[in-house]
């Protein structure tokens, strides 16, 4: 009985200690009104897909829609805004599953379900042909877009994306914290229930090799977003979604031009991928930056927006 009675009390004790490190959702409201600005708007549909989005820049200029990548949201591409907006039309939108856009009403993480936020844009903006561009997971998105829809993309810009298979001998590279804890069913429950902010820290850390880029603001967003209701589950249901890696045999169907740009120091996703997108590409162009990560738009933001402006003034006419 006494040993009984010592589990019990084991079993409470850490029952009680594991319900106080849960970590809760955000407040919708509360992260609507932090994390949006006089530009922001939301776009939704029929069947409920709400998506948060902006549309910047110069109205009159040629249009670029950006896409995101995995846990981030439109915030990321600010630095290209403040850039290119002079110029060009830039719009931008959070992924289902992501920041204020907040879950998919059918769980729908495939690419199918991420097209359908991305249609939904161009709908509410009445827009025919533009430029699209897009980083890790939203890259993919770019590129598998740009397959299904040619008439409609006019260049393409993918940087660090995803979606090649490895090289040849080539094995992948370490996956950050927030990405391992997402490989196994325990590890996705876990994640929906303990989210410390350190945790997201070192995960967004492990992402960048200009580590000034992850500051108290950009951590603190990322965190407070992923929690934002829906989306830690989100995440969990993204990890093991179908990416149909086949497709990636198809990409040289793509005639739209197309700039491929590389974080050198990339540790999610190998450097090597930018030559395997130029190799099957036919009609692309590829800079590779040292002492980079995985989000060049934000670690070499002057860089990226010249190498941007330079490669849509080399490539387009008139559209």
């Amino acid at each position: 009985m006494t040993k009984l009675f010592q589990f019990a009390l084991a079993f409470a004790a850490l029952f009680v200690v594991l319900f106080f490190l849960r970590t809760p959702d955000t407040d919708a409201e509360q992260m609507i009104g932090k994390y949006t600005d006089t530009a922001s708007d939301f776009a939704e549909n029929s069947d409920g897909l709400r998506i948060h989005y902006r549309d910047e820049g110069n109205p009159d200029g040629l249009p670029i829609i950006l896409v995101h990548g995995t846990a981030a949201s439109l915030h990321t591409w600010e630095p290209q805004i403040q850039r290119l907006g002079r110029k060009y039309r830039m719009i931008t939108y959070t992924q289902p599953g992501h920041g204020l856009s907040g879950p998919h009403p059918a769980d729908d993480y495939s690419f199918a379900g991420m097209a359908e936020a991305l249609d939904l844009i161009i709908q509410e903006l009445g827009i025919d042909r533009f430029v699209l561009g897009g980083n890790s997971m939203g890259g993919w998105v770019a590129w598998r877009y740009a397959l299904a829809n040619p008439d409609r993309v006019s260049a393409l810009l993918l940087l660090d994306a995803s979606g090649m298979p490895l090289r040849d001998g080539e094995k992948e590279p370490p996956l950050n914290i927030g990405f391992r804890l997402l490989q196994n069913p325990v590890g996705r429950y876990l994640a929906q229930q303990y989210t410390p902010r350190l945790l997201v820290h070192r995960s967004a850390l492990q992402s960048v090799s200009v580590k000034s880029v992850m500051n108290k603001a950009a951590v603190d967003r990322y965190w407070e977003l992923l929690r934002y209701p829906g989306n830690r589950r989100a995440a969990a249901l993204r990890a093991i979604t179908d990416r149909e890696p086949g497709y990636a045999d198809r990409i040289s169907e793509i005639a739209a031009p197309v700039l491929v740009i590389w974080g050198a120091e990339d540790q999610l996703i190998s450097v090597s991928a930018a030559r395997s997108f130029d190799e099957r590409l036919s009609n692309a162009e590829i800079v590779i930056y040292d002492e980079t990560g995985h989000l060049p738009m934000e670690e070499a933001p002057d860089r990226t927006a010249n190498d941007i402006d330079g490669f849509l003034d080399r490539v387009i006419t008139s559209d």
